[in-house]
């Protein structure tokens, strides 16, 4: 219990010191607002396609040998695509707050410059990224509960080593592969593999939407009794949830920013403290 209750103290810890990173720069919060329209619309503008020309009907009623093909190459260019929006605005999220945890002030149109200078390791990191989704994907649609067990292991082990990939790509610009390897020594080198805080910043956020998530309920109800204020309603639990997700998804950027700047320099950026940073992994063989 002891172990939670300091688990859960130093995330909230971790949120506040982002928050105040975050509160200099609201700027930041465009990023993941842009991120998630051209995801949302991208990925929305593929499934229509697919399904209005009838390639998922092909796809998921295909005979044989063809059929399980079609599939998964759509499944991976979608997942190819969807990856590469979110990637390059994250590097672009990324590498502004490593400018703003160095003093430094890059705007937006900065930070995107900075996500198409890297375009070609980003593409390359998706390419990864796709193939690892698709692997996993297959594993847990193919081989049942073994390879759902499967599945979720190369999922967690993928986020672990690749915690401080973005970061890495948005600092060095080298290529995807020895980002990845770059990432998995950094904190096999300082930390070991057991990461306790890395998660808590999610859980919080996610906690928080719940709120939002009942009022948008709450709303829906409505429109069967009073369609006037039903609208304000699910209004006002949207922008609530949207808010939420911004904030997580800049919060968590200038997070992996942070311990990137921590692996890097061996001291934390202003605002975090050394303690703060170094206890939120486990070391290896604690």
């Amino acid at each position: 219990m002891a172990d939670i209750i300091s688990s859960f103290s130093r995330s909230w810890r971790l949120i506040k010191a982002s928050i105040a990173i975050l509160n200099s720069d609201g700027e930041l919060l465009a990023l993941p607002l842009l991120s998630g329209a051209a995801t949302f619309a991208v990925g929305g503008a593929l499934v229509w396609q697919a399904k209005s020309d009838g390639t998922l009907d092909a796809m998921n009623g295909g005979a044989g040998l063809a059929g399980f093909r079609n599939y998964y190459l759509w499944l991976f260019a979608f997942y190819l695509v969807e990856y590469f929006i979110i990637i390059f605005f994250n590097t672009a999220l990324v590498g502004a707050a490593i400018d703003r945890l160095e003093g430094r002030d890059l705007t937006l149109l900065s930070a995107l410059r900075l996500a198409v200078r890297r375009i070609g390791p980003i593409f390359g990191y998706a390419v990864i990224s796709a193939t690892v989704g698709l692997i996993s994907r297959l594993l847990s649609e193919r081989l049942g509960i073994i390879g759902k067990i499967f599945g979720a292991g190369i999922g967690i082990a993928w986020t672990v080593a690749t915690f401080l990939v973005v970061p890495i790509l948005a600092a060095d610009g080298i290529g995807p592969i020895e980002a990845i390897e770059k990432s998995a020594a950094l904190l096999r080198k300082s930390w070991g593999e057991n990461l306790i805080g890395n998660g808590g910043i999610s859980v919080i956020m996610g906690l928080l939407t719940v709120p939002a998530v009942l009022v948008i309920v709450a709303g829906v109800y409505l429109f069967n009794v009073n369609v006037t204020l039903a609208i304000p309603v699910v209004v006002i639990g949207g922008v609530s949830l949207l808010a939420v997700v911004l904030v997580g998804a800049a919060l968590s950027a200038i997070y992996s920013a942070s311990v990137y700047y921590y692996a890097v320099n061996g001291e934390p950026p202003a605002g975090f403290d050394n303690d703060l940073i170094h206890g939120a992994f486990t070391p290896k063989g604690a």
